[in-house]
This record gives C-alpha cells, structure tokens and sequence, in this order.
C-alpha cells in the first residue's frame, strides 16, 4: 500500500499564535505532501513499496543504490514530519510527569536546562536540518540531522522533533529562528513525548 500524508491531529489554525495557519497549510499539505509523493514514485512497483519507513531509514544500505537517495530525502522527510505533528498539540500541557521527567532530571538535571541545549542546538544548526531528543541506546541525548536525515539511520529513537528548515517558520519569523524555537516550546505536546518515551524498549 503506497505511504500516505497523515492529517494533522488539529485543526490548521490550532497553533495560532507560534505557527499560523498559513506556515501550516503549506508545511503539511505542500511540503509534506511532496515527500509523500516522490517517496511513492521512487518505490512503486518494488518490493520496498510495502515496508515500514522505520525499516528502510534504518538500513538504507538494504535498497538498491538508484534507491537510497530519494528514500534518505523524502522517506526521511516524511518520517520525520509525521513525529513533528504529533510532537505538538494546542493544550500539550506545561511540562513532562512520571518517567520522562526522571529521565530529564538525571540527563539534563532540569527541563530548564533541556530546552537550552535543544534551543542552542537549534539555532546553531547550519542550513536545512532538524534538532531532536533522542533515545540513543542508553538513554536521553540532543543531536540534529542535516536535510531530512533522521536519526532512525544512526540506530536511534527519534523521541522530539524541530524542524528547522526555513518553511517551517519563515512565513511568520522570517530570518529570526530563534525567536520561533522559543515560540515552539509552547506548543509541546509533553504527553506525547512522555508516551514515546515509555515505548522505547527497555
């Protein structure tokens, strides 16, 4: 069955004020949408149409080589927006509870702390890219990825996702990506978050 765009969880003005509706619009239906389409076009009629995306980024060596390219940019692409949708909610709530807060509190000493290093991270990358939580094996870690790479190809769990290409924000931000990370914070979905993190095995 050929990947499909997954409709957002909330409406296209839920975000309003941080991402409005328009940024919106064109991100998921555009941007996305486009992943999804060269993705398909690339692995139609080959035994790779039917896998899991989290199988073919993480071992893109598998695919034939005339294949790698457009699974890594636009598989990626859309691995990686489908977590950035759900990482968000409108009401996502004020911080993380129960397991994820722990987690914070032993790896980050503080969510305070938390949000530096991944807001650091995030204005600190060069070009298009993506700064991420993850569960890298042993526990908690921030890393980013260029283009749409994601960390699935390093063996990682991708657990909280910003996206920093320009379409993301440039509409409402332009050129001040710091002022939109600052803004995301806001609408963290922390119980997703919290949920990923207790799905990843022990």
């Amino acid at each position: 069955m050929p990947y499909e765009l997954p409709p957002l969880p909330y409406r296209y003005d839920a975000l309003a004020p941080t991402i409005d509706e328009l940024t919106m619009r064109v991100h998921h239906d555009k941007h996305h949408g486009s992943y999804v389409e060269n993705l398909n076009a690339a692995l139609d009629g080959t035994e790779w149409a039917d896998r899991p995306i989290e199988e073919l980024l993480g071992d893109l060596d598998r695919l034939p080589e005339e294949k790698r390219a457009a699974v890594r940019d636009n598989g990626g692409g859309h691995a990686n927006h489908t977590l950035f949708w759900e990482a968000m909610a409108a009401d996502g709530g004020t911080g993380p509870d129960g397991a994820l807060a722990r987690a914070i509190e032993a790896t980050f000493d503080s969510v305070t702390e938390l949000k530096r290093r991944l807001s650091a991270a995030a204005v600190a990358r060069f070009g298009c890219g993506w700064v991420w939580v993850i569960h890298d094996g042993n526990g908690l870690a921030i890393t980013s990825t260029a283009n749409q790479d994601s960390p699935l190809m390093h063996g990682h769990t991708p657990l909280l996702g910003v996206d920093v290409w320009e379409h993301a924000y440039y509409l409402k931000y332009q050129n001040r990506r710091a002022d939109y990370i600052e803004a995301w914070w806001n609408v963290i979905d922390w119980a997703r978050f919290a949920a990923r993190y207790e799905e990843v095995p022990a």
